[in-house]
């Protein structure tokens, strides 16, 4: 795996520290796409914007790697919630009412993997997904307030970390707890062996 340069196509610290984690020698770069919604699934629409963000890459090393061989690596977090996919809050009032909405019930979390490599010259992409349920408990008003002032779920789809202050309101899960952090890491080492 690491005997060709790996690129994030992220800029989420939570990703590289999970792949740093794991092992992997890459270099992180940001994808500057602006990324458009496409899919009739939650599981389609992360594993095309995960697509995006890396193919997004990909064509920019492109020339610097002309004739080299490389991977990009995209990755796409989405919450999920009766029939309605909740992406990163755009104020603090969205904030409260997305976390709101899912106390004391589950949810979905998406992650979509995108893998497009290089090789010899000829370019293949590799798409799939995971996907976590997750229960919070009841959570008061009051406690959502607190948590939104610490400022952590603004970068957030669904406007909560599970591996920060939010984690006292995680009733349980059933899948994987890294696909919440958003990166499905042992999903992603198998589908690179």
């Amino acid at each position: 795996m690491n005997n060709i340069p790996i690129f994030l196509a992220s800029a989420s610290p939570r990703r590289s520290e999970l792949l740093t984690q794991a092992g992997f020698s890459f270099t992180a770069m940001p994808s500057s796409v602006e990324e458009v919604i496409q899919g009739d699934t939650p599981s389609e629409i992360a594993e095309d914007l995960a697509f995006q963000k890396a193919d997004d890459v990909y064509k920019r090393l492109k020339q610097e790697y002309a004739e080299s061989n490389y991977m990009v690596i995209g990755a796409d977090t989405i919450v999920y919630y009766d029939g309605e996919i909740l992406g990163k809050p755009s104020d603090k009032l969205e904030a409260f009412d997305m976390l709101k909405m899912l106390s004391d019930r589950t949810h979905q979390v998406y992650t979509g993997l995108a893998i497009i490599r290089r090789i010899n010259g000829t370019k293949t992409a590799t798409l799939f997904h995971e996907k976590t349920d997750v229960t919070f408990y009841p959570i008061s008003d009051e406690e959502l307030r607190a948590y939104i002032a610490t400022n952590d779920p603004m970068d957030k789809a669904g406007a909560y970390g599970i591996q920060g202050p939010f984690a006292v309101h995680v009733k349980k899960i059933d899948g994987d707890y890294n696909n919440v952090v958003g990166l499905p890491i042992a999903r992603l080492y198998q589908a690179l062996k």
